[in-house]
């Protein structure tokens, strides 16, 4: 249920691997480089402090060379269960809850994201929904060994 004033935007996906293996994939900068953000861009974590008050900055380019430099802070790990996080830049400020849950034959991964309610996420909601269906395809890719 998201916050008065806020949207959210939910996106789950099953994946065959046992949730550990998932949290690590996160936990991991040098797997989460891989598979972060939208298809075709590409990665470079500067830091990754994964505890509750930890930073998190990673510099995202697109495919036309652009660089994204986003500056996240965590505000609750619970290995292997959850992770709060805050997005702090560029464009949009949001909390995004990751949940890694244990299913028959592999686990979930939940992200809940609450973003302010306003005209720029009313405009880019639909983006954002789509771009997490790409992170999760790229996290995919990662996990059956078919990344490029």
């Amino acid at each position: 249920m998201s916050l008065p004033g806020h949207v959210e935007i939910v996106n789950t996906r099953h994946f065959p691997c046992d949730r550990d293996t998932l949290f690590s994939a996160f936990s991991d900068p040098r797997q989460l480089a891989l598979w972060w953000g939208p298809h075709e861009f590409t990665n470079r974590i500067t830091a990754f402090d994964l505890r509750a008050g930890g930073s998190w900055r990673i510099v995202m380019t697109s495919f036309d060379g652009t660089e994204f430099d986003n500056r996240w802070t965590f505000h609750a790990v619970e290995e292997p269960r959850r992770i709060l996080a805050e997005h702090h830049e560029p464009m949009h400020v949001f909390t995004l809850e990751m949940l890694f849950e244990p299913e028959d034959d592999g686990a979930r991964l939940t992200w809940r994201m609450s973003l302010e309610d306003n005209e720029q996420t009313r405009e880019i909601d639909r983006f954002i929904a789509a771009a997490n269906e790409q992170n999760f395809d790229r996290l995919e890719a990662l996990l059956n060994g078919t990344a490029e």
